[in-house]
């Protein structure tokens, strides 16, 4: 109970301000309709208006709730879980493209980081590109991404999972970087008084004391797979997927929409860094870790 009162209180919070500020911004358009109108807004007929638009420039939580049960759970009910209107539907789509990107990212942020670990020239000029690599906007490389692709011929899941491991594998890279040269001199030295390999060493020492870095790496990678992936959707006109619902969204002025996309990305990511979190858990755990 002491862990959840300060959550709920938090929560309790966010709801507050996100009403209040849904009153703020919706009034305009609610005080111009009553002008229209030639009538007199009282302040509960104010708030009842702010909190009702069809197309508000700032939804209320009840509205995105009611939109993301209307494409989910509603559709299930009906039988129409995977329908093209559905959420489920439009989040299985990006969350294939996430999936694929994240496991193309690990295995190049991996392969590049015991390179840079063990080879002096690639630690000199491998890692700095790496870095430099990030200051590239990705709503700008996207769509040279997908036209190169495009015009060899591959199109569809695999651009879009390019897009995700681009922003996926750095901090992999970074991550199993710094746990793989996390064991200390005294503990090289022991290795190296057993004889023990350059093998045997990586085995033995450096990849279990990279556990903690990598899954800590992982946690981040999986979110920065899942923007790729709906940024990969934008550019393409894709129809479906959670970049698709929010660039639909923004055409139609669909903020409802938007908002409850958002929301299904992020409870997305949630349970997708959970998932890693537990796999982590049970890893360490068989390790002798924690």
């Amino acid at each position: 109970m002491r862990n959840v009162l300060p959550i709920l209180t938090i929560i309790l919070m966010i709801l507050a301000v996100w009403y209040a500020a849904a009153i703020m911004l919706n009034a305009p358009w609610a005080h111009d309709k009553a002008k229209r109108a030639g009538v007199e807004l009282s302040q509960l007929d104010l708030v009842a208006d702010t909190w009702s638009q069809q197309k508000p420039k700032l939804p209320v939580p009840h509205q995105v709730a009611a939109e993301i049960w209307d494409t989910t759970g509603a559709m299930v009910l009906k039988g129409r879980g995977f329908s093209k209107r559905s959420l489920i539907y439009h989040s299985w789509v990006t969350f294939s493209a996430t999936i694929l990107g994240f496991a193309l990212g690990t295995a190049l942020g991996i392969a590049l980081a015991v390179g840079i670990v063990f080879n002096r020239t690639m630690d000199l000029s491998v890692m700095p590109w790496v870095i430099a690599s990030q200051t590239v906007p990705i709503i700008a490389i996207a769509p040279m991404i997908i036209v190169v692709l495009n015009a060899v011929g591959i199109s569809g899941l695999l651009p879009k999972a390019m897009i995700s491991m681009y922003l996926s594998f750095f901090p992999v890279v970074v991550g199993m970087v710094k746990g793989l040269r996390s064991p200390d001199a005294m503990q090289l030295d022991q290795m190296r008084t057993w004889n023990a390999s350059p093998a045997q060493t990586f085995w033995r020492l450096r990849l279990p004391s990279s556990m903690p870095y990598l899954f800590a790496s992982l946690k981040v990678g999986i979110a920065a797979s899942l923007v790729g992936a709906i940024v990969g959707e934008l550019p393409t006109g894709a129809v479906a997927g959670l970049g698709a619902r929010l660039l639909a969204g923004s055409y139609y002025g669909q903020t409802v929409q938007i908002w409850s996309a958002l929301l299904t990305a992020a409870a997305l990511a949630a349970l997708m860094v959970g998932v890693i979190a537990l796999v982590q858990r049970v890893t360490l755990k068989r390790m002798g870790l924690v």
